[in-house]
């Protein structure tokens, strides 16, 4: 039998049951789109901010000798000394975005990406204008939402889990 998509009420139906009855098909469909786009909406956070943060790794090898000197004059991470900071700080950008980006060890990989934003933010935010500050907050929310719900169905990591689920069958 097929189903009238109109509001019109049926036979013994009050009109307010068919009201809610459509808004409730019509919220379904809804619910139903948001969650086809949860892995696309995911992969392009994790791309996005993997690849503002591994350019940024980039330029500080490409002049690493300017980078020590901002974090011996302009970085002020408060526990750590300045060579080891600008060592730990480059590695972080270089080497947790490719694994946030795959989404492998995503939850990790975004908390520590969060990490290194988070530090930086607060290593330099007396220097920054407004706006630079509000990007850090933009990736530091877009990473908490990968660290908080994982790395979405398009990761690696949903993979290995698929992998694993098939082979204890």
């Amino acid at each position: 039998m097929m189903q009238s998509t109109t509001m019109e009420p049926r036979a013994g139906m009050r009109p307010g049951a068919v009201v809610a009855g459509f808004l409730n098909r019509a919220w379904s469909r809804v619910e139903s789109l948001l969650d086809a786009l949860r892995a696309p909406a995911l992969l392009s956070a994790r791309l996005y901010v993997s690849y503002v943060f591994f350019n940024s790794g980039l330029q500080s090898l490409r002049d690493w000798a300017g980078t020590v000197w901002l974090y011996q004059n302009e970085f002020h991470v408060a526990v750590l000394p300045p060579h080891l900071a600008a060592v730990l700080g480059t590695a972080g950008e270089l080497l947790l975005p490719p694994l946030v980006a795959l989404g492998l060890l995503g939850r990790f990989s975004a908390l520590g990406l969060f990490v290194v934003n988070l530090v930086a933010l607060l290593s330099y935010m007396y220097a920054l204008q407004v706006p630079a500050i509000m990007f850090h907050f933009i990736w530091g929310g877009l990473m908490l939402v990968i660290a908080l719900w994982g790395p979405g169905a398009w990761s690696m990591d949903a993979w290995r889990q698929a992998r694993m689920a098939r082979r204890t069958r």
